[in-house]
């Protein structure tokens, strides 16, 4: 059984990755409004508080700020990588990479 806090670092080693190809390419901040406004309009119910919370950082936030909280490990940034609209960023071989990773770590 895994940890919740293994979980964590696991999710934090991938949101770390998608900040640093972030930095490299600003525009993917755009993919990831597009994801957000997609799963917003999708939940015609009402979207989650924290859904509107990522377009206020997504839009109104300076891209350091915003890498700060990708790479950040404090309470508010895991609550948020639980609902992050950064899926996609990574290619599926860096994402397998980071599963392999941590999987090896546990044993």
């Amino acid at each position: 059984m895994r940890s919740h806090e293994w979980v964590d670092q696991r999710s934090l080693a991938m949101s770390r990755a998608i900040a640093a190809k972030v930095r490299e390419d600003p525009k993917l901040l755009g993919k990831a409004l597009a994801t957000l406004e997609r799963w917003q309009r999708d939940r015609a119910d009402g979207a989650p508080a924290v859904l509107q919370e990522w377009h206020c950082i997504l839009e109104q936030w300076p891209l350091e700020r915003i890498l700060a909280l990708l790479a950040s490990d404090v309470e508010d940034a895991r609550r948020l990588r639980q609902s992050s609209p950064f899926c996609g960023i990574l290619a599926p071989e860096e994402r397998l990479a980071i599963l392999k990773q941590h999987e090896a770590s546990r044993a």
